[in-house]
């Protein structure tokens, strides 16, 4: 069987811990190969712990993976308004792989312009931004749509991760 490969993005400050560490441990206990892209190669969540990242996010090729997973926490904003992240957005969907985001992180995808029509859940300060995007909201921990799976919030993160195994599982 092939090992699914799996980048997560976080950012370089204040990622939410549970949703990148928790989220990485579900995948790789599955089998599946994570790398973690960020901003910066040094990565500290928002209780202190750094994260080992393996590549910049402008290094990120989509043919390299079958999925990307942006990961929220209040550092996630540097995501939002950012061309790189609406680009790989729309490359990762384009070629029919699976993006997943979880917490505040939905808001990328949406403004992206990924949800149109597609039900999401998202942390409840982005329910708007979704909805202003074209995304269904749904209060839900976890909601999968297609190849795209959201995540409410921290508490969210292992039912994200099972999902997102799930998903690369049965395509």
């Amino acid at each position: 069987m092939k090992k699914n490969k799996i980048v997560i993005v976080i950012a370089s400050k204040d990622f939410r811990d549970e949703e990148y560490f928790i989220t990485k441990e579900v995948l790789e206990e599955k089998g599946f190969i994570v790398k973690t892209s960020s901003n910066d190669k040094k990565a500290i969540g928002r209780f202190g712990n750094e994260a080992n990242v393996n590549l910049l996010i402008e290094d990120i090729n989509s043919n390299n993976f079958d999925a990307i997973i942006f990961a929220g926490g209040s550092g996630a904003i540097e995501y939002i308004d950012n061309k790189l992240s609406y680009n790989l957005c729309n490359d990762f969907i384009n070629k029919g792989k699976v993006v997943g985001a979880i917490c505040i992180a939905p808001t990328i995808l949406a403004k992206a312009g990924v949800l149109k029509g597609k039900k999401v859940t998202v942390f409840p300060s982005g329910k708007k931004i979704i909805e202003e995007n074209g995304g269904k909201y749904q209060k839900e921990t976890v909601v999968i749509d297609g190849k795209i799976i959201t995540g409410e919030n921290a508490d969210s993160s292992k039912e994200f991760g099972e999902s997102i195994a799930k998903v690369l599982t049965n395509y």
